[in-house]
């Protein structure tokens, strides 16, 4: 295996390591916790158990496609609005009595989480749209294609 080709996986698994194993996994293990936490915003514990199952999916299954290089930058698009989702419902800093520019404030580190997920986002839809203009469209022709991450092209100078 080339370096390359290791440094590509890692660039990769950095991008989704905190949705796979351990947001994944700690869904698993602290169901009922990750339950409590969706019922914040939804009507029944019913369907804060179906948001619970679906993130798991999403964070496992789209983690996966981003990791394996199988449909990516679908994968990666999907992350990249699940980030954004759970900040705009999750990481609700305006919402907070205590935002304060110094001191101890609820407000102020939701506020950073927040901006976390989206700079996360960011880093995902690198990979649906690429990183210049002229990519763009290879996302646009053939959203379920693959970025082939693991295939080394000869490129000249």
């Amino acid at each position: 295996m080339s370096l390359a080709i290791l440094v590509a996986f890692a660039v990769r698994l950095l991008l989704v390591l905190l949705f796979l194993p351990f947001s994944a996994l700690d869904k698993i293990v602290n169901f009922r916790g990750a339950v409590g936490q969706a019922s914040e915003i939804a009507p029944s514990r019913t369907i804060a158990k179906a948001l619970i199952l679906v993130g798991l999916m999403v964070e496992i299954v789209m983690s996966l496609g981003v990791l394996t290089g199988v449909a990516d930058r679908l994968a990666a698009s999907i992350l990249a609005g699940y980030c954004m989702a759970t900040a705009i419902l999750w990481k609700r800093f305006w919402a907070q009595g205590d935002f304060a520019l110094t001191g101890p404030s609820k407000g102020r580190d939701l506020m950073w989480d927040f901006w976390k997920n989206f700079a996360l986002a960011g880093g995902f839809l690198l990979v649906t749209f690429g990183t210049t203009a002229g990519t763009v469209d290879r996302f646009l022709a053939d959203p379920l294609g693959s970025t082939n991450p693991y295939t080394i092209t000869e490129t000249q100078p």
